[in-house]
């Protein structure tokens, strides 16, 4: 197929997301507080606050059957969910950290984000002269996007009150919600390297084994089963993704550039979480494996 006939699917798809964009835009202004589809609840994984101590409170996100949210990079389409905290003067919040990305659909477009009930998670640190006895109570204004047979945006202010003690104990369910999303986070191995490399709108990655704690694909349909998650858009997540396994355990990716992209000027990395739910490694383990090849690009 040549340019001029791709130019007509370029512009659809492009015209798709618009459309997108702008009904988001309007049921953000109309109906900013609805919870079509989601329940939000901000929990602690402790019993107390303990005076400069930092602890880990959880954005419990329940979907309904057939509704989804999205990952922190949700992919061509969709919002991530977030938090925007409103802290008492002195404290202070980490990041919003998400669990593994998992492929979710919007309406028919691939996209990274969550169908099951997920908790995504941020560190806080209180101040030091935290007084024990008193209580403090945090809160935030959650956004997120929630789509099933509609999309459905929305923000939250979330509260949770909690005693200011000399100890705390663990809440055993919202810390074993934690731990479980902990154990699900992407990593970096070193029993794998890789390679990227971009020849027009293609890239090829290779990854190849590197220690005898890489676990091999066992057949060709095992491998089918990889998905390829982008950190930062630069390939498209509804485009096909292709897995080809050789016999000493190598395997070529093969994924298509994203017809636009958020940044100032193209990365000089690759970076991409590979979800293999056999495993990465000896004894199933490492389920999503982080890397960044540096892209190697003709003259």
């Amino acid at each position: 197929m040549n340019d001029k006939n791709k130019m007509p699917n370029v512009l659809s798809r492009r015209f798709l997301l618009l459309l997108i964009i702008l009904h988001s835009a309007f049921v953000i202004r109309h109906s900013a507080l609805a919870q079509t589809g989601l329940k939000l609840q901000l929990v602690s994984e402790q019993s107390a606050i303990v005076p400069g101590q930092p602890f880990t409170v959880g954005l419990w996100l329940e979907h309904d059957r057939g509704a989804h949210t999205y990952w922190r990079f949700p992919g061509i389409v969709g919002v991530p969910t977030q938090m925007k905290w409103q802290l008492p003067r002195g404290w202070k919040a980490g990041e919003l950290i998400y669990p593994e990305p998992e492929r979710t659909f919007m309406f028919k477009i691939k996209a990274q984000g969550f169908d099951r009930d997920v908790m995504l998670r941020a560190e806080i640190t209180p101040p030091s002269n935290l007084k024990v006895g008193d209580s403090v109570t945090l809160t935030g204004l959650a956004s997120w996007m929630c789509c099933g047979n509609s999309c459905n945006p929305g923000s939250m202010d979330l509260s949770l009150t909690l005693p200011v003690a000399a100890t705390a104990e663990l809440n055993p369910k919202w810390h074993k919600l934690l731990d479980a999303e902990r154990a699900r986070a992407e990593q970096p191995s070193d029993a794998w390297t890789s390679t990227a490399s971009e020849n027009g709108s293609t890239i090829t990655l290779v990854l190849n084994p590197a220690t005898a704690e890489a676990r091999l694909s066992k057949s060709q349909r095992e491998a089918d089963h990889i998905i390829a998650f982008t950190e930062d858009g630069w390939f498209d997540t509804d485009k096909p993704q292709t897995i080809l396994r050789h016999a000493d355990g190598t395997l070529t990716v093969t994924l298509i550039k994203a017809d636009a992209y958020l940044g100032n000027k193209p990365p000089n990395t690759l970076r991409v979480i590979l979800r293999n739910d056999e495993g990465w490694l000896q004894n199933g383990k490492l389920r999503c494996l982080q890397i960044a090849p540096r892209i190697q690009r003709g003259g």
